[in-house]
């Protein structure tokens, strides 16, 4: 049977991943004098961790090349300060959620929903989640739609943490997660190694240690022990991401995607999260 953090995932990932792709996020970050579209991301998702450092960023991020985030950090922080991005981002969420979701801000079913996916996010150690851990000390919004944003993005920090856990457990680095990713077909090479900024010959450097390894055939595809690999990598993180709904209970946990799931498929009809995209979000 499927695990509930495998369950949860899609759909909790879907509410927190339109922040990404909205027009209203783009428009917010270039009020405040960010320039393009990935400072906004690495200003943004990172302004919980305060003034982050380019190494900061690369190591809690894990995937995506140095130099890409260098070249949104730390200029970012000399236009604008953390708080005013975590602001502007939560204003973002605020005006995408009432246009893609007008059906359910401020309904009986979406305040349930964030009364269960708080309790879900909350309950988790902090120890070894340093992005989920910012966000943890960040306030609560009031109203139910951001609350729910709110514990739909710590959820999926939380999982983020875990995952780059479990591919760091697995000798991974960067690159090399997405060299496998590719090579079992879940997303083409052209999305990744273009959103990621990894060079042809960062690439080929990567396959040929994946090819060392065992885990790459001669042909670029997943070997028997890659693809070993890469279910390891998927359940340890499942495992990894289960402390929620254990504390929320299995009952609790169904009722949440039950109420969830359907604002997800809605965010996604509303084009919210295109399906597929460079942050890999997966369709609920």
């Amino acid at each position: 049977m499927t695990s509930a953090a495998r369950r949860l995932w899609p759909a909790y990932e879907t509410y927190h991943a339109h922040i990404y792709f909205v027009p209203e996020a783009a428009e917010a970050y270039r009020a405040l004098g960010l320039k393009g579209g990935w400072m906004g991301y690495f200003a943004s998702r990172a302004a919980a961790l305060g003034p982050a450092s380019p190494g900061l960023v690369t190591a809690v991020f894990f995937n995506f090349h140095p130099a890409m985030v260098a070249r949104a950090l730390p200029d970012a922080w000399a236009l604008a300060s953390p708080d005013d991005v975590l602001d502007a981002r939560l204003r973002t969420a605020d005006a995408a959620l009432r246009r893609l979701l007008p059906q359910y801000v401020g309904s009986a079913g979406e305040a349930e929903a964030a009364a269960l996916a708080r309790e879900a996010a909350e309950a988790p150690a902090l120890a070894g989640r340093p992005l989920y851990g910012a966000l943890r000390s960040l306030p609560w919004p009031d109203e139910p739609h951001l609350g729910l944003w709110h514990a739909c993005t710590l959820l999926r920090e939380h999982r983020g943490d875990g995952h780059v856990a479990a591919l760091t457990a697995a000798g991974l680095d960067g690159v090399e997660a997405h060299v496998t990713i590719a090579a079992a077909g879940n997303i083409p090479r052209e999305t990744l190694q273009a959103n990621r900024k990894w060079s042809d010959d960062d690439w080929a450097a990567a396959e040929a240690r994946l090819r060392a390894r065992g885990w790459l055939d001669a042909a670029g595809g997943l070997t028997d022990a890659g693809r070993a690999g890469r279910a390891e990598v998927e359940a340890r993180t499942d495992a990894l991401a289960e402390e929620p709904w254990r504390a929320l209970g299995a009952e609790r946990t169904e009722r949440l995607l039950a109420l969830l799931a359907p604002m997800a498929r809605a965010i996604n009809e509303a084009g919210g999260v295109p399906v597929p995209n460079p942050v890999g979000v997966p369709a609920p």
